[in-house]
């Protein structure tokens, strides 16, 4: 036997793991419920010394909105230069259109004109054609009146006698005055449209004659042709007006001065002369004073 086998051991038995665990579990749940009781429980709570500042997030969305509304300005910016291009180039189609129509408006105003001077051109060469055929006419009938005798050479004379009625001579008053006038304008050019005071056209004469007496009398020969009293031509007084062509569509006019003559701005190859009546027969004429 060992000489320590009668000397109790001091040390405790070893516990069950068991029951380790289990008294461990028991301590936990105590001190659970402890931690939980004080925390619902009144508290003396120290007063907040230091305020803790959350993350800001505004930069970003500072940035994100102006980033916004610099597109949106942009897109104003676009539009109203779309706006601006638009206009400009209405206005360019209306100017365009303007001018062409303008251009057209030209053109065709000068067609007229250059038809109006070919008519004015063919008409006074008609005018020369017929007076040269009337006076050869009158040339070749006058030739055997000339070896008649005196009393069958005198008949044609005094046939005619009644187309002269009276000369200038016998002319008084404002008459005498219109043949005055036209007289010292023999010699001065044609001009179509003239109206004086060195270049004429028929009816411009005219009127200017009158109007040194007060008269005003139309513009154009066809209005003149019909501005006084028709009378016949046997019973012509100086200062009447003869007129070529129909009454009120007279295409020339002059002013009987007496004597069987006329004076009028004939064309532009003449000018203005004194002309027997026998040049050229007029249509008709017109007394006036």
């Amino acid at each position: 036997m060992s000489h320590t086998a009668h000397i109790p051991s001091h040390r405790k038995p070893r516990q069950r793991a068991s029951k380790s665990a289990l008294r461990a579990g028991v301590a936990g749940g105590v001190l659970s419920t402890i931690a939980v009781a004080g925390a619902a429980g009144p508290a003396q709570a120290e007063p907040v010394t230091q305020t803790i500042e959350m993350p800001t997030i505004t930069s970003g969305l500072s940035t994100a909105v102006a980033a916004s509304a610099q597109a949106t300005q942009q897109v104003a910016l676009d539009l109203e230069a779309q706006a601006h291009e638009d206009a400009a180039a209405e206005s360019a189609a209306k100017t365009a259109k303007k001018a062409k129509a303008e251009a057209v408006r030209k053109a065709e105003a000068e067609k007229k004109a250059e038809a109006a001077a070919k008519a004015r051109a063919e008409a006074e060469a008609k005018e020369r054609a017929e007076r040269a055929s009337r006076t050869a006419e009158r040339t070749t009938l006058s030739a055997p009146s000339s070896s008649s005798s005196g009393n069958s050479s005198s008949a044609p004379a005094s046939s005619s006698a009644p187309s002269a009625p009276s000369s200038s001579s016998n002319a008084t008053g404002s008459a005498a005055a219109i043949v005055a006038f036209a007289k010292a304008q023999v010699g001065d050019a044609y001009i179509g449209g003239g109206t004086g005071p060195n270049a004429w056209d028929c009816s411009g004469l005219v009127q200017a004659a009158y109007r040194t007496v007060g008269i005003d009398l139309p513009r154009v020969s066809q209005s003149q042709s019909t501005a006084g009293t028709q009378v016949s031509l046997d019973n012509l007084q100086p200062g009447d007006i003869l007129y070529w062509g129909g009454a009120g569509s007279a295409y020339h006019v002059a002013i009987y001065v007496g004597g069987g003559e006329f004076v009028g701005a004939q064309n532009s190859s003449t000018g203005t002369v004194q002309r027997s009546m026998d040049y050229d027969r007029p249509s008709g004429a017109v007394r006036v004073l």
